[in-house]
């Protein structure tokens, strides 16, 4: 194996396979980042049997081989190289790794007992790049981080023709955000249940291209696998993950179809307010939120403890009413949204709230992101 690498290409393709490497490896060759030359150019892969990711970058390939090396030790490498091309070449059990007057021997792993990547399935179909980062950042606000409920940590990706759906939980609110997409077969149609975290790391690395693939496999040898392909510094990142096991939730019937009452608040406004009020919440009780006419009180702290009061404009249509949410899931609803307002929408005080986006305080509601919101029971 011998080749020769612009520095900028190689580093980020370093640091973007070796981001999926586990923490604490179940066999030594998995906090290893497999290095390939072929005649299409330089592979660099990480697998830990769950997730995989490959970016195959341009490269002048003098000798065709490979090579496992710690991908942790590599990415913290390339990152301190001079800005001038890297050459890398086989010497023995070691790689020897040259960037101008820099040089670095690392020691080689046995590349026989490293796993075999799983194939990326067949495309599915693809969706600009910037929008499903968007969407995901969005959706997995509201997935769960608890390990024991394994259903819960994942996005319930919905592929219903040209529409694509992510849904995320952890019971105590729900995100719902709907795009279109461009499939590959109109009639599609498949659910998937993605780790939140891969999803969420994916999405935000493949930006760099004009648009996603996603790659879904429901039946046959790969039933289990969903792919992501983007393209970046010149050539394509791949990256694969298994789904999770389990029935996800049918959470979509807690939306609810009517309001007693309807607030729409400056977000900004809205999120500094909750952010200053939540200072005196205990650990685990809720801002108390009363709606009334033309104006929305946030209150916070309880008997002899510290208190907080704070009153902002809010449109306020329907009954009046009052409830209490966490604070921080409330915030993490809130600045998950980019309209300027936002609209709140109860049926009663001890019912889940839905949370949506406005243009404007005339404006059309935005359903594209819908953020559901359970309600904490409020100190008296």
């Amino acid at each position: 194996m011998k080749f020769r690498v612009e520095r900028d290409v190689l580093a980020d393709a370093v640091a973007w396979a070796a981001r999926s490497l586990p923490v604490r490896p179940s066999a030594p060759v998995l906090a290893g980042l497999l290095i390939e030359t072929t005649s299409d150019g330089l592979q660099l892969s990480t697998f830990d049997y769950e997730t995989s990711a490959r970016a195959t970058v341009p490269a002048d390939v003098s000798e065709e081989g490979k090579a496992l090396v710690s991908g942790r030790l590599l990415a913290d490498i390339c990152r301190s190289l001079p800005a001038k091309p890297v050459e890398m070449t086989i010497e023995g059990a070691k790689v020897s790794l040259t960037c101008g007057s820099a040089r670095f021997s690392l020691q080689t792993m046995p590349v026989e007992e490293y796993p075999t990547l799983p194939d990326m399935p067949e495309a599915t179909g693809t969706v600009p790049s910037d929008l499903f980062a968007n969407a995901v950042s969005q959706a997995v606000t509201a997935a769960g981080r608890d390990d024991m409920l394994p259903v819960l940590t994942g996005v319930r990706l919905e592929i219903d023709g040209s529409d694509l759906s992510l849904l995320a939980t952890d019971r105590f609110r729900l995100s719902l955000r709907e795009l279109g997409w461009d499939p590959g077969a109109t009639d599609v149609s498949a659910a998937a249940l993605v780790p939140a975290k891969v999803l969420a790391d994916t999405a935000k690395s493949l930006t760099s291209g004009a648009e996603v693939t996603i790659a879904l496999a429901t039946s046959g040898a790969g039933e289990g696998i969903i792919g992501f392909e983007g393209s970046a510094g010149g050539g394509v990142r791949r990256t694969t993950t298994r789904l999770l096991d389990g029935e996800f939730p049918k959470v979509r019937t807690l939306f609810p179809t009517e309001q007693q009452t309807i607030a729409r608040v400056d977000r900004a406004t809205l999120v500094e307010a909750v952010k200053r009020v939540s200072l005196v919440a205990e650990r685990n009780t809720a801002v108390q939120l009363a709606f009334t006419s033309g104006q929305l009180t946030l209150d916070a702290g309880s008997g002899d403890e510290a208190l907080a009061t704070e009153q902002i404009d809010a449109d306020v249509k329907g009954a009046d009413i009052t409830t209490g949410f966490n604070p921080q899931f409330l915030l993490d609803g809130l600045t998950a949204m980019e309209s300027p307002v936002v609209e709140l929408a109860f049926t009663q005080a001890s019912k889940p709230a839905v949370i949506v986006g406005v243009d404007g305080p005339d404006g059309e509601a935005d359903l594209a992101f819908r953020y559901l919101l359970m309600p904490r029971r409020l100190l008296s």
